[in-house]
């Protein structure tokens, strides 16, 4: 085999110290671009399809080229450029294995000017590369920083910011209104977001995002950065108000105070900076009730009704007190609710009063008219939190007669008339669904209560093939979610389908695995032969737990769920 052929260029090393220099990169990074450099010139020569490497010593500048054959087991090669076989690789290098290499030394080239030029675009694009990726690798993890720099050109409104190094993008829509710029500029600002990009990296500031005026604050109060004081939430409206929440971790300070500081020094260097934006300092309660009357000061607050589930309050004030918990279009409450993350509805004390007055009425006149009873016991039942008649069928006996002037004769009279109550107007609307042409098939199929067929007959549902026609959506759509999930829809539709005879059994079962990602052609005819049971866990069209395959295909009314009712039973617990 031929001796190694290099040739020494000690100035190679020079130039790659400059370039680490003059950039803030790594020696090596510069060689490994010129290396890449080499190996494309020689790729050039000696053909692009072989695989073609170039080694520059690290301490003489030497400069080695060679060709890479790999060898392989197999016979013919795939590529016959870059592989050998090892029949072949045996005859010229004995003992050499699968997986290795052949490596032939190859003479140095000498750089025409087109190669030069090739050559030095290769080394400018890996040292552009190595420096994009090195301020990504330093600002991926300042995110959440405040950091000053210089306006250093206007874009469609948009300022590019100097970093030192690196340049940054401070979009119009995240400046504060009515605040301008010129080249040159100092500005601060946070920084919210940094993306790699095939252009460089990417680093976004923002002067309107909350956390800008947390970390501002924490530059001011030394409380903050020692962490006995925390912000806990922040709510903007850029150059116009905001709302902090702030807790102390030493009962001994106050926390709205530290942050208001000696005459108010420490928050107006924070409004000055924010262009005048005032800023309310309030003290956060781990009871959301009492944080949220904070939230809405100066407003005061009568009273409080929180639906945690559905993140909503609704909030009394007084009738003089209405245009200040509102704030002007809408600001104070606004802010609030971003504050808290509860949607607040507020109240004056006449219209709460009224709307409570209101429901009183309807729920004690709907127990006058189903129970048949004085207005005197609606009342007691109305107090005591029933809403409807169901209610008082699902309540036990002792706790019905709990009531004051309520005994056990008393409480089993009204479950009596209670379910009478339901018992007629199950009957009424079986009669009414019947009137309006409501097959007996779309009940046993989907085990629909008699006000169930009555919504669906009345959008125009009234056969199999009217119900096999919709999607899961839609019928949850017409009975309401309280009614039917989208899961059960999808199952009884697709149950209505094949009832109506667009599929037969076996197209049910692949369907519904075929949903679930697990289905293959083996396991769709063992599926189609047996009678197998139909488990939950598929998103668009299962059958629910509880119920077999061939009940929910063939008649889902028949087939209920374990421990629920069944009959004209569990008709009255569906509605």
């Amino acid at each position: 085999m031929a001796m190694d052929v290099a040739i020494a260029r000690p100035e190679l090393l020079l130039v790659a110290d400059a370039v680490a220099r003059e950039k803030m990169i790594e020696r090596d990074e510069v060689l490994e671009a010129m290396e890449q450099a080499i190996q494309k010139a020689g790729r050039a020569k000696y053909g692009h399809e072989k695989d073609i490497r170039a080694v520059i010593d690290r301490k003489s500048g030497e400069v080695k080229l060679s060709r890479w054959t790999e060898v392989v087991d197999a016979e013919p090669v795939e590529n016959e450029a870059t592989q050998l076989s090892l029949r072949i690789a045996q005859k010229i290098k004995p003992g050499i294995k699968t997986g290795e290499f052949i490596i032939d030394p190859l003479p140095p080239i000498d750089f025409g000017r087109i190669a030069a030029q090739t050559a030095k675009q290769v080394i400018v694009q890996r040292v552009r590369e190595v420096e994009r990726n090195k301020q990504y690798l330093e600002y991926k993890d300042r995110v959440g920083e405040v950091i000053n720099g210089v306006v250093k050109r206007t874009e469609y409104g948009n300022l590019m910011v100097e970093l030192g190094k690196a340049e940054a993008l401070l979009r119009r829509d995240e400046t504060i209104p009515r605040e301008a710029f010129r080249n040159g500029d100092r500005v601060r600002a946070y920084i919210y977001d940094v993306r790699e990009e095939p252009r460089g990296p990417q680093i976004f500031l923002s002067r309107t995002h909350p956390g800008f005026l947390a970390k501002l604050f924490a530059q001011e109060v030394p409380e903050i950065y020692d962490g006995i004081i925390e912000i806990k939430a922040v709510a903007r409206d850029p150059g116009s108000r905001a709302k902090m929440a702030v807790i102390s971790r030493d009962s001994s300070i106050d926390p709205v105070g530290a942050c208001v500081g000696m005459r108010g020094s420490r928050v107006q260097a924070v409004v000055q900076e924010l262009q005048g934006e005032k800023i309310d300092i309030i003290p956060w309660s781990p009871d959301q009730a009492t944080f949220i009357v904070n939230a809405l000061a100066p407003a005061e607050v009568t009273k409080v009704v929180l639906d945690d589930d559905a993140r909503r309050v609704e909030v009394v004030v007084p009738d003089d007190q209405l245009s200040l918990a509102i704030g002007r279009r809408g600001q104070n409450v606004r802010l609030a609710s971003q504050l808290t993350r509860y949607d607040v509805d507020i109240l004056t004390e006449a219209e709460e009063s009224e709307r409570r007055q209101e429901d009183f009425r309807k729920r004690s006149g709907l127990f006058v008219e189903g129970l048949d009873v004085d207005d005197v016991i609606a009342g007691l039942l109305v107090t005591e939190g029933f809403g409807s008649i169901e209610d008082i069928i699902n309540v036990d006996d002792e706790e019905l007669a709990e009531i004051e002037g309520f005994d056990e004769n008393v409480a089993a009279e009204l479950k009596r008339r209670a379910q009478a109550f339901l018992d007629k107007r199950e009957s009424e609307m079986d009669d009414k669904r019947r009137e309006m042409g409501v097959e007996d098939a779309v009940a046993e199929v989907g085990g629909f209560s008699p006000a169930m067929l009555v919504a669906l007959g009345e959008k125009g549902v009234k056969s199999l093939e009217d119900l096999a026609d919709l999607a899961g959506d839609e019928l949850v759509e017409i009975l309401g979610t309280d009614a039917v999930d989208e899961e059960t829809a999808n199952a009884v539709i697709l149950a209505a389908r094949q009832s109506a005879g667009w599929f037969g059994d076996e197209d049910v079962v692949g369907a519904l695995a075929a949903q679930n990602g697990e289905y293959d052609d083996a396991e769709g005819e063992e599926a189609g032969a047996e009678d197998s049971e139909v488990t939950e866990g598929d998103a668009t069209g299962e059958i629910p737990e509880g119920w077999t395959e061939d009940a929910a295909t063939e008649d889902l009314g028949e087939a209920a769920p374990e421990g629920e009712p069944d009959g004209e039973q569990d008709d009255a617990a569906r509605t």
